[in-house]
């Protein structure tokens, strides 16, 4: 009844070691670039939020102040109130702004994020 079977070599299967460190640095790439995109992708949040405080405003003037203050309680640094289009669609304040942002990634390589938000 017991019969001798011949060891069969299977197939290995899994990832190599030159795969392993591919897939290690393609993480790490990841965490890097997402690590300081996080802070970018929050103050774009803020400067919305802080348009949306100023075009309560009814002057240019007043809307550039009231942003700037809102800038200055929510740390934000990449826009002033002077870089805002703060212009007037009837009755209505209409605060836009267009900006770029960059994470150098190696040498001459940057990612660049270009935002361009308005208030309704």
């Amino acid at each position: 009844m017991n019969a001798q079977r011949t060891p069969r070599r299977s197939r290995q299967r899994g990832l190599s070691f030159i795969g392993v460190i591919f897939i290690g640095l393609m993480a790490v790439a990841a965490f890097a670039i997402g690590g300081q995109s996080i802070p970018i992708w929050l103050e774009y949040q803020a400067i919305t939020k802080a348009m949306n405080k100023a075009k309560i405003e009814s002057t240019v003037p007043g809307a550039r102040a009231a942003f700037d203050r809102a800038a200055a309680i929510d740390n934000i640094s990449s826009v002033k109130g002077q870089d805002l289009e703060v212009t007037k669609r009837g009755d209505k304040v209409v605060v836009s702004v267009n900006y770029a942002r960059e994470i150098a990634l190696a040498g001459p390589a940057y990612l660049v994020y270009r935002f361009q938000a308005q208030t309704d």
